[in-house]
């Protein structure tokens, strides 16, 4: 019952002008349009590998598909049920599936499987080599988020708040860690991080914990931020951006509320700074990277979370979270766009047009490779000239 005021909600999510969720509640006559491109020249051009059609992609739905790469193989999963398997480098079809489902989160790939989660509260393990199905569970609602797997465990996080422990051999359930979640929430989750024999995840209430992966037994949770006002809305501060995990620090941003660095070993916040996120967080050796509610991206000192630049040109574009490529900072857009920014001073450098239709999942980078997915089924590898 906690989910009916969300599926309510639903309508306005998407049929809004902007799928940023600062506009998400507004009148479309009164929220701010996304910016305008203007024309440049530019300065480091991308360059298309190869590209390929994946069914109907995500199918104009808010659901977490996003390409994995491993072993050499991309895979890719449609709203409609198509999962397919590629040729890295080359961008050949080495197998095709149509599972009949619904799917809405994944793949992931481990433990010789690919991994998908469904709208109907499955979670579905092909093997890795045909796609032949090795086994299916029942898990407690719709899976909008991407399955992760190692040491024998795949876990998986389900839109109620619950995180699922599930047998890579059989799928049963082995643990499950229950979180309440708020009333209303954004249509989304945190995936699950596996660090050695840990896994970390964000939830809907803001709060971020690591569990032992062979038991599920907490080792701690921490509260990134605290909901705060009167209104329903107002408190909203779900985590729906992955963790981003570099050496001993975990890295995360909410929405409404903050971005914090905290210790994996002790779950002690090391620094906090005020900033409103759902995108998620990318990493060089040298910044964080964050688009911000507004698609503002910023550059983040990673050792005080002090901004050291931002650029706000591709204001209310609706962009991923940043990943690094050749060197560059690249975002994703609502209208297929790839863009290319400077790690040095945020400028933009270029852009490519990937998709006709929207890209609201980051890219996967690879061996300097990008893998960009977009919601209409676009799949294209993307190499940008060295840095």
């Amino acid at each position: 019952m906690r989910l009916l005021p969300l599926l309510a909600l639903l309508p306005l999510l998407t049929g809004c002008s902007s799928m940023n969720p600062v506009n998400w509640f507004a009148d479309e006559d009164n929220s701010e349009p996304p910016a305008e491109l203007v024309e440049m020249e530019n300065e480091v051009t991308p360059t298309i590998r190869w590209s390929a059609s994946i069914s109907d992609g995500a199918d104009e739905q808010r659901v977490k598909l996003v390409p994995y790469v491993d072993k050499g193989r991309v895979y890719a999963a449609s709203r409609g049920g198509e999962v397919r398997a590629l040729d890295a480098e080359s961008g050949r079809p080495l197998w095709s599936r149509d599972t009949e489902l619904e799917i809405s989160g994944g793949p992931g790939a481990s433990e010789g499987l690919v991994l998908i989660g469904t709208s109907n509260g499955e979670v579905v393990a092909l093997d890795e080599n045909s796609g032949d199905e090795k086994w299916r569970a029942r898990v407690s609602s719709e899976v909008l988020s991407v399955p992760k797997a190692a040491y024998g465990v795949v876990v998986v996080h389900t839109i109620d708040g619950k995180l699922f422990g599930l047998d890579a051999a059989s799928g049963q359930q082995r643990w499950l860690y229950d979180r309440t979640i708020p009333v209303l929430t954004l249509h989304g989750s945190s995936s699950p991080v596996i660090r050695g024999r840990r896994v970390i995840c964000g939830f809907a209430s803001g709060k971020l914990a690591m569990l032992d992966l062979q038991s599920g037994d907490l080792l701690w949770e921490i509260s990134v931020s605290a909901p705060s006002g009167r209104s329903e809305l107002e408190r909203m501060v779900d985590i729906d951006g992955d963790p981003l995990v570099i050496g001993d620090t975990v890295y995360v941003a909410t929405y409404q509320g903050e971005m914090a660095a905290v210790s994996i070993e002790t779950g002690i916040v090391l620094w906090r700074r005020q900033l409103s996120s759902y995108a998620g967080l990318g990493a060089d050796y040298l910044y964080l990277y964050v688009s911000d509610e507004s698609d503002h991206v910023l550059a983040v000192d990673p050792g005080n979370g002090a901004a050291l630049w931002k650029n706000k040109k591709l204001q209310y574009r609706k962009l991923t979270a940043p990943v690094l490529l050749g060197g560059y900072v690249v975002v994703a857009d609502f209208e297929g766009y790839l863009h290319l920014l400077s790690r040095e001073d945020g400028k933009l450098l270029g852009r490519l047009r990937v998709a006709k239709s929207a890209i609201t999942t980051p890219p996967i980078v690879v061996n300097d490779v990008a893998y960009v997915y977009g919601e209409g089924g676009e799949l294209a590898a993307v190499t940008v000239p060295q840095n």
